[in-house]
């Protein structure tokens, strides 16, 4: 899930400054490098063919393969040379403005902890394994990179307009949940398929959930779902097409036309929307995470 999205206050720990950055990254033990291996290769399982080429190049470049939890110095070191990005340890979700402040230099806040055997499946706060893996490979392509850093820059003009819930509904429906099209056909782009073996095949392969072409102003005014699979998913034609629709969109008048609130519901097809599948809805209709199956 996306730091930035929240809006609860949160209490700093009394151990990290006001950028709220760990002293260090975490001393992993054996047992949680053992379970990064296991999710790194549980997911190397489902993404080829499902994941975009940026992705797994990126993966490459990084090495992140290598065994255990990748150390942020490395990382950062490797990041900087490509794209001039680094990687920085935080403790839990922070707030929107210090997120904000991080993406806008370039910086890649990364929760400085890893998940357990008992919830292998399913974090309610993003891990060292959402963040690194499902994140920080595409910071080597340098226009997504430089979208992360503009949407990070705009984070300041949605607060000043208190317009932090459409803004948060960008970064779901493209940095989490993004979908792009490439001469093969759909592939995933958001860490959150990208990081979640169910999500990869349902997102791309699922009669259930609508797949519709970005539109900006549409997907800012979009309910979303945190806790399950998503009803629909947005797509981009390449990461150029991304940066433009947003980084060329005027956000302050758009700000002042958004209401407070969503318009559309996470599962709405509406008039103006280029639906490239309009979904069945089937799995949400039998309860989403609580249903027998996933229909594929």
């Amino acid at each position: 899930m996306p730091e930035g999205v929240y809006t609860a206050p949160l209490r700093r720990p009394d151990h990290v400054g006001e950028d709220w950055l760990e002293p260090a990254q975490t001393r992993y033990n054996g047992e949680e490098h053992a379970i990064w291996d296991a999710l790194y290769a549980r997911q190397l399982d489902v993404l080829p063919g499902r994941a975009c080429t940026a992705f797994l190049q990126g993966l490459e470049r990084l090495d992140l393969g290598r065994g255990g939890v990748p150390d942020f110095a490395r990382l950062s070191s490797a990041l900087d040379a490509l794209t001039g990005w680094s990687v920085v340890p935080v403790p839990m979700l922070i707030p929107d403005h210090v997120f904000f402040w991080h993406l806008a230099n370039r910086r890649f806040p990364a929760g400085n902890f890893i998940r357990t055997r008992d919830s292998f499946d399913y974090v309610q706060e993003p891990d060292v394994f959402h963040d690194v893996f499902g994140h920080v490979p595409m910071l080597t392509d340098p226009t997504y990179a430089d979208y992360m850093q503009e949407y990070g820059r705009a984070g300041w003009k949605a607060m000043q307009h208190n317009r932090l819930k459409a803004l948060g509904a960008l970064y779901w429906y493209t940095v989490e949940f993004g979908l792009v099209q490439e001469a093969g056909g759909l592939r995933a782009y958001g860490a959150g398929i990208l990081s979640g073996p169910r999500e990869a095949v349902f997102a791309l392969e699922a009669g259930s959930p609508n797949r519709i072409m970005l539109n900006v102003d549409r997907v800012m005014r979009t309910d979303y779902v945190i806790d399950d699979l998503q009803p629909t998913y947005f797509v981009v034609e390449s990461f150029s097409d991304l940066f433009h629709q947003t980084v060329e969109r005027d956000f302050d008048r758009l700000y002042r036309a958004l209401g407070p609130g969503f318009t559309y519901a996470n599962t709405a097809v509406i008039d103006v929307d280029d639906a490239l599948h309009r979904g069945t809805l089937e799995y949400h209709l039998r309860g989403g995470r609580g249903s027998q199956a996933e229909p594929v």
